[in-house]
């Protein structure tokens, strides 16, 4: 059975949402783990983009030289030097793309925790987006095997779509999912019904 995380990527980055109207050249709020850069830094949020295409043509059947292994070596170097990308220091794009990363980063859990923790104070600081939060809260969670909280992580069983792990107190997991900007669980469930449908196994 396949994972869907990873189709999901690029959607998830193009929709999930974030705080509008933020200069990219101002400062940072003050937040645990989110450093304050004066500058949009545009040499690192090139790379992180690029760093991106890469990981997606890689899921999209097009194999790269440089391995998952590889962009979480060099995102951890990243956070090192300047903290979790924010969205002043790499643009909403940048940071979306570090979050990509960060999920697919599952060789390392260690590690996925970590940037889990400094994604969660950035989106406290109004620096990341909510609903990638929600989604690394959920592969964190379902990568131990817990329930997880927004029903993000989804396998194609059978009859199609389920969560890899079960949605802790579903009754609120819509209201979850609108706080953190993600369509409905129903919705996002029609979408990958179509996905599952195109690649069952």
């Amino acid at each position: 059975m396949v994972t869907l995380v990873a189709l999901l990527s690029l959607a998830a980055c193009g929709t999930s949402s974030g705080p509008a109207g933020h200069s990219p050249s101002g400062a940072v709020p003050a937040a645990s783990g989110v450093s304050s850069p004066a500058f949009f830094d545009k040499a690192l949020h090139d790379e992180l983009i690029a760093m991106l295409a890469r990981d997606q043509a890689d899921r999209g059947g097009t194999p790269q030289s440089e391995s998952d292994q590889a962009r979480t070596s060099r995102l951890k170097e990243i956070i090192r030097t300047h903290g979790w990308p924010t969205f002043a220091l790499v643009g909403e794009d940048g940071g979306n793309a570090a979050w990509a990363i960060a999920q697919h980063s599952d060789q390392d859990p260690t590690f996925q925790q970590e940037a889990l923790d400094l994604l969660r104070a950035a989106v406290t600081a109004r620096q990341a987006s909510p609903g990638n939060l929600a989604y690394l809260e959920d592969r964190v969670a379902a990568g131990r095997g817990e329930p997880q909280g927004y029903g993000t992580q989804i396998r194609c069983g059978p009859d199609g779509p389920v969560p890899t792990t079960p949605i802790r107190d579903e009754s609120e997991v819509e209201r979850r999912r609108a706080e953190a900007g993600l369509p409905t669980l129903a919705g996002y469930l029609a979408e990958m019904t179509t996905i599952c449908a195109q690649d069952p196994e």
